[in-house]
């Protein structure tokens, strides 16, 4: 019996009945032989923290743009959050942690630059408009390893397909997903809000935290244990009561920070920075070697739009500033030797 085969027989012991079992994946798109060490699920979290696209989510704005401080979250550390938090309601439900961490570490891949202001920015400019989730699917099926892609499980791309709004995923896993990205960037947007003097404790809801509890770690334990307690082999849920606060909560946090002047005073340069770089890139020969294979296939909008999907906020600037901010010119010129 091979590592992966006693893994396997251990999953049978351990997890309900509803969790998703590693040996009965749907599979890949391309058909691989078994790893002796490791399942299916164990192998697509690695490739995923592997890819260069989870490495570049480290300069990836997650609500303040580009910011100074040290402890700011960036994309990375929220995607890190997002899978503490649904690994600990997985193991607690008995289900599976592996394609859980998966699913959570891949599901911000496709995020654009300059969070949901450049998503809503290459929304407008896109044809067919612009979705990270479904950017984030693309990532994993086309655009990373240089075109062929990770070649991931089924059930961990439909987890990454829907971990937001709309269609729940299939799986109990990809469900944990999608409430655990809501506690993690709720919880700590409010740190950084704080951290960023846009709101101070005071000004939360005292409805929402009674209920939730006045501290960011008691604030999560409430949510997961509600989770926990509340769930069932259909659906992934939290009592009434927590639930209703933490609408609250979630809605003073949408009024205060994530349409704050303050907060994001600086988004307002995002569009046309965004358009600038989009209307250039829509040019063939101004696309990098790699792009344009793409561009040749599905067309140069889609090219343009993944190559800017793919930058970081630092490449973006420093793309944007290379391009359409002049230089200054150096007039200091050597005095001619004797």
């Amino acid at each position: 019996m091979t590592v992966r085969e006693r893994i396997q027989l251990q999953e049978r012991e351990i997890l309900a009945d509803c969790a998703s079992f590693s040996s009965e994946t749907r599979g890949r798109e391309r058909p691989e032989e078994d790893s002796p060490l490791r399942t299916p699920y164990q192998r697509d979290r690695d490739r995923i923290i592997h890819c260069k696209s989870f490495r570049r989510l480290k300069h990836k704005t997650q609500v303040f743009l580009s910011p100074e401080g040290d402890h700011y979250r960036t994309r990375l550390t929220h995607t890190l959050e997002v899978a503490q938090i649904a690994r600990t309601i997985a193991r607690a439900l008995c289900l599976n942690e592996d394609l859980t961490e998966a699913i959570a570490l891949g599901h911000d891949l496709g995020h654009t630059p300059f969070g949901h202001a450049g998503e809503r920015s290459l929304n407008e400019l896109v044809p067919g408009g612009f979705r990270h989730y479904e950017q984030s699917v693309r990532v994993v099926e086309k655009l990373e390893k240089d075109g062929q892609g990770l070649n991931l499980t089924w059930e961990v791309r439909n987890g990454i397909l829907c971990h937001t709004k709309g269609t729940e995923a299939a799986t109990l896993e990809g469900r944990i997903v999608r409430l655990a990205d809501r506690i993690a960037y709720i919880n700590h947007d409010i740190d950084d809000a704080e951290r960023a003097g846009v709101l101070h404790e005071s000004d939360l809801p005292q409805e929402a935290l009674r209920v939730l509890g006045e501290t960011k770690s008691r604030r999560i334990d409430t949510l997961v244990l509600s989770a926990v307690e509340n769930s069932t082999p259909q659906t992934i849920a939290m009592d009434q009561e927590v639930q209703e606060a933490f609408d609250c909560l979630y809605a003073f946090m949408f009024q205060s920070v994530y349409l704050n002047p303050k907060a994001k005073r600086e988004e307002r340069k995002v569009p046309f920075l965004m358009e600038t770089l989009y209307r250039y890139l829509c040019k063939p020969d101004h696309l990098p070697e790699d792009m344009r294979a793409i561009a040749e296939k599905e067309g140069v909008e889609r090219a343009a739009c993944d190559y800017i999907a793919g930058m970081t906020d630092h490449y973006a600037v420093h793309l944007f500033q290379s391009l359409f901010v002049p230089k200054p010119w150096n007039t200091e010129v050597p005095l001619p030797q004797d």
